[in-house]
């Protein structure tokens, strides 16, 4: 479906558990990458080619790469959140992100979990509300980024 089912409240508090985790964007989104994805399912390494030989996650903190990268998701997810009350700007950028992946990139979509892992990191810093208020907005663009990979498809 092409609308958003947030409502001005929830908009808000997303916002605001957004707010707190995007302060350390490029240190939170790196702990998402490294903690999560690389960590959990390695196979994602292959995607990223500056990532080959890299075994430790130490290493993997500290590399410039990653870190942009993680700071690249994160401000991807930003934008995308300062567009929650405008249900075609945020379509638009999840579309056009969503294609780059599928397409040009070839991402397999299952990657995209880590998106909702985010959840995981703001829960275990700011408990579980902060987490409750987010969760419809990654529910949000998982389910668009899905229906955008089957269009794909994938």
């Amino acid at each position: 479906s092409s609308t958003m089912s947030l409502s001005e409240a929830e908009v808000q508090s997303a916002r605001g558990a957004w707010e707190k985790i995007y302060v350390d964007a490029e240190d939170n989104g790196t702990a998402v990458l490294v903690n999560r994805m690389f960590t959990e399912h390695p196979d994602t390494k292959s995607y990223f080619t500056h990532f080959k030989g890299m075994d430790s996650a130490e290493e993997m903190r500290q590399s410039d790469q990653v870190r942009g990268h993680g700071k690249k998701v994160f401000s991807a997810i930003n934008n995308m959140v300062q567009h929650l009350d405008n249900s075609e700007a945020f379509l638009g950028i999840v579309t056009s992100l969503g294609k780059k992946h599928a397409t040009q990139l070839k991402i397999d979509p299952k990657n995209f979990r880590i998106i909702c892992d985010i959840l995981q990191l703001m829960e275990e810093k700011f408990g579980g509300d902060i987490k409750a208020s987010f969760e419809k907005v990654t529910n949000e663009i998982c389910t668009h980024l899905n229906s955008i990979y089957k269009e794909e498809g994938w």
